[in-house]
């Protein structure tokens, strides 16, 4: 077997980065789309507030690029200091991923010409360091294609952040310490496991072929028993923003009467997830993570910290306008926009939810009901991995396989090998794990095997156990870590060494 070194993985992306990371004077301007990292001014709750933000060329959030069109984007840091931006969900050259320790930095005013392949569906782009991220350095990134130009509705945008008057360093300097005050549940976590208790549950779940444990309706039915002991939240933000805007002052955006409407919803919050709400109004969910799946027809939907939600909603005939909310799970706050045809009423919606009762934490029940639209072909699993997710609220650390970030060895695959690996999370608060360069399939909760949707983020609730299926891709490093900025920040991130 090959032996796989974090040193000899940083060494052959530095020269991968040196070959296909160019400065963009070696094209003509008119040949890519521009994109600054810069601040902003916006409005929240009646104050001004500087935030970072991604914007193309004409001063607008995020980009759309047409059907058929490559990624050629000429990147631009306009902030006092060096950044570096992933994109999200894209599979580019591993040298063009955007991820520290693999990728160059990117100076103050330095450009970087970035040019690759753009998969069609609803992604996003943001900083890799977590304090940009909170800081909202992230944007929409959307991929039309040619079915979507073809169907008759509208296509609306909803990009959802968290946001603190605090700095992002004084943010992760209280989560951190333990004093952020978040709602939603104790403070409690799982027992610690020792590095030879995981290695000996790894070696029996590669024994019995990835699947042991719960089956996740019992993972649903303990995680509804156990929310009073649940991590929900570890930091009250000031404000929940969709599109930038709270309900105080909400987006309203202009739709037809009686119209359809596809509902592109990104997730970029950094430490918060959501039920999409949408009323009395029946939606369907489309699309997971930018990849097609067969509709699931609810009236609200959950979505983590990085992932995305393609929901079709066919608007009421009456002419009435139609809140689409975003609840922070397991509390009553919200933010939302307001789909509004000509003349119709608009009623003012509190930022606090007037319920008894805050929405419930997330369970694996919307996960276990999807189905991909076009799933991996089905072939033998070549290695199965456990990767164990665990971590206390205090000390303030999250780790994977019971080592933080840098000490612990990468997880091995060959190129074009089936992979399934099963994530168990033995700790209290759930996990958005994101594994860059692939796209993988959800096949096993718990004890039972699916053949659920592909997404590139999937949320791993307390105390339970998510299997994905993907092919190995590039010859490459490849981070995985959680999407939760605090999380990541102190520790919950490793690599897929892919070797050849």
């Amino acid at each position: 077997m090959t032996c796989f070194t974090r040193r000899g993985f940083l060494a052959a992306s530095t020269a991968a980065s040196a070959a296909l990371l160019l400065p963009a004077r070696v094209r003509a301007a008119s040949d890519a789309r521009r994109l600054v990292a810069a601040t902003r001014t916006i409005e929240v709750q009646g104050r001004a507030a500087t935030v970072l933000g991604l914007m193309d060329e004409g001063g607008r959030l995020g980009l759309t690029l047409d059907p058929g069109e490559r990624f050629r984007v000429d990147l631009t840091n306009d902030l006092a200091h060096e950044t570096i931006i992933h994109w999200h969900g894209q599979i580019p050259p591993n040298a063009q991923d955007g991820v520290p320790n693999t990728n160059p930095m990117l100076a103050p005013g330095e450009t970087r010409a970035y040019d690759f392949a753009a998969r069609p569906g609803t992604f996003w782009m943001h900083s890799h360091i977590p304090a940009q991220e909170i800081g909202l350095l992230a944007a929409p990134l959307i991929v039309r294609s040619e079915t979507d130009l073809a169907e008759d509705r509208q296509e609306v945008v909803l990009f959802l952040h968290d946001f603190s008057f605090k700095t992002p360093d004084e943010v992760l300097a209280e989560v951190k310490g333990g004093h952020a005050g978040g709602q939603g549940g104790g403070h409690g976590a799982a027992p610690a496991m020792g590095h030879g208790q995981m290695q000996g549950m790894q070696g029996m779940s590669q024994g019995q072929g990835m699947m042991g444990g719960m089956n996740h309706g019992m993972m649903g039915n303990m995680g509804a028993m156990g929310a009073m002991e649940m991590d929900l939240n570890d930091f009250d933000f000031d404000a929940y923003l969709a599109n930038d805007r709270t309900l105080d002052d909400p987006e309203v955006i202009a739709v037809e009467r009686a119209g359809r409407v596809r509902l592109r919803a990104i997730n970029a919050s950094s430490m918060t997830a959501y039920w999409l709400d949408l009323g009395t109004v029946i939606g369907r969910l489309v699309a997971t993570d930018g990849d097609a799946c067969h509709p699931y027809a609810a009236s609200r939907f959950a979505i983590a910290p990085g992932q995305r939600l393609d929901i079709e909603i066919d608007l009421p005939e009456d002419g009435s306008a139609l809140p689409v909310l975003a609840l922070r799970e397991g509390a009553r706050e919200r933010t939302g926009i307001i789909l509004a045809p000509k003349g119709a009423e608009i009623h003012r919606i509190p930022g606090l939810s007037e319920a008894d009762h805050p929405p419930a934490s997330m369970d694996l029940t919307q996960e276990a009901a999807l189905r991909a639209l076009s799933p991996l072909p089905e072939r033998p699993a070549d290695r199965a991995p456990m990767v164990m997710l665990g971590g206390t609220m205090s000390p303030y650390q999250w780790t994977i396989d019971g080592r933080l970030w840098g000490n612990h060895a990468p997880i091995p695959a060959r190129s074009g090998e089936r992979v399934e690996m099963m994530f168990h999370n033995m700790s209290m608060m759930a996990h958005p794990m994101h594994l860059h360069g692939h796209v993988f399939q959800v096949v096993g909760l718990g004890m039972s095997r699916i053949a659920g949707a592909l997404r590139d983020t999937v949320q791993v609730p307390p105390m339970s156990m998510v299997t994905i299926a993907f092919d190995a891709g590039e010859v490459a490093p490849w981070m995985l870590h959680c999407h939760h900025m605090g999380h990541l920040e102190t520790g919950m991130m490793t690599e897929l060494a892919v070797g050849a």
